[in-house]
């Protein structure tokens, strides 16, 4: 009942706030819509038998996964300054059935924002997949968790939702840059490619482009067990920093 109730007030903050659902869908359609098209004459995929649009679309879905999980973590600053995370600590309720509530609160947000990208890209005229959107959406919850727990983790060690920012210039601008979204793996010098695979959203951003256009890096299966592991490690962190919150 507890996770529920964490769950519910998620999803209630986040469509009470209209400039941020809003502003989460705006700013994936403007890279589709000026970036996408406007380099899909300028771009060829050598090679493949997409255009560059079709390629972008699951990269940006990846990056609005990343920045909409990362920044679930904020919202654990705004309720440290409102002292609405004090009330919930001092509940009977087991900080690990609040990090779950959190968890799927903002999965869920990541998952259906997602979505909505998806339908504003087949509008655009990019050909999808059918069979594969439901694992497509599977994948979209393992992203979306994943980097949750990442952004449990820097917020329970901090303490200024300001300082949050830093978060998004120094670790989620170069995990997306890295990440594939925008340019194909092969074509990179070693060293590049190198740190690619050190990104846990290349293999997200992989997993999405193979089920949705059926162009992929690494087999599914490789990108899964890439993000499962990522997931333990992210979530079993965050639980560990967030149980220590004084």
């Amino acid at each position: 009942m507890s996770i529920y109730t964490i769950w519910l007030r998620e999803i209630k903050l986040f469509f009470r706030a209209k400039s941020r659902v809003a502003g989460s869908i705006a700013t994936p359609v403007f890279w589709l819509a000026f970036v996408g098209i406007g380099f899909k004459s300028a771009f060829s995929m050598r090679g493949l038998e997409i255009g560059y649009l079709e390629f972008m679309t699951p990269g940006i879905i990846g990056m609005s996964l990343l920045f909409s999980s990362m920044f679930s973590g904020l919202s654990v600053l705004w309720d440290k300054q409102f002292g609405f995370l004090k009330e919930i600590l001092v509940a009977p309720v087991s900080r690990t059935s609040i990090v779950l509530g959190k968890t799927l609160g903002g999965a869920t947000i990541a998952v259906i924002q997602g979505v909505l990208i998806l339908l504003v890209s087949i509008a655009m005229g990019v050909k999808i997949r059918s069979e594969g959107i439901l694992l497509s959406i599977l994948f979209m919850l393992l992203i979306s968790s994943s980097f949750i727990g990442l952004g449990l983790a820097f917020a329970s060690k901090m303490t200024d939702p300001h300082g949050f920012q830093a978060v998004y210039g120094f670790i989620m601008m170069p995990m997306f840059f890295l990440s594939g979204a925008l340019f194909p793996l092969d074509a990179l010098p070693l060293w590049l490619k190198s740190l690619t695979y050190l990104d846990p959203l290349t293999y997200g951003v992989d997993a999405l482009r193979g089920l949705l256009i059926g162009v992929s890096h690494f087999s599914i299966w490789q990108d899964f067990a890439a993000m499962f592991i990522f997931l333990v490690f992210t979530t079993s962190l965050g639980s560990y920093l967030f149980r220590r919150i004084e």
